[in-house]
């Protein structure tokens, strides 16, 4: 009667343990690398954020808005239909 656990050919279960001890380490390297450059990115408080994007939609015109910026001429306007121009005549 074989035993009930074998091991299977060309593998040892020691190297197999160490691989994965060594595959976990490196996830956790990798992790911790992302968490340390998290850590060093420049961060501003959330009322100046909130400031900035306030002072930007007050200064920017939106032509998607006329309701609050008025009626945009179709020149001005990047999302009005274009017009077809003929770009050659024939005499």
């Amino acid at each position: 009667m074989p035993a009930p656990y074998e091991i299977r050919a060309g593998g040892d279960v020691k190297n197999k343990k160490q691989s994965m001890a060594d595959l976990k380490l490196r996830r956790l390297n990798e992790l911790n690398s992302r968490l340390k450059e998290d850590l060093e990115r420049p961060r501003i408080k959330v009322s100046e954020a909130s400031m900035s994007l306030i002072q930007y939609c007050q200064n920017t015109k939106d032509f998607m808005v006329p309701s609050l910026w008025g009626q945009v001429d179709k020149r001005e306007d990047p999302y009005a239909p274009q017009q077809p121009r003929p770009c050659c005549s024939v005499m």
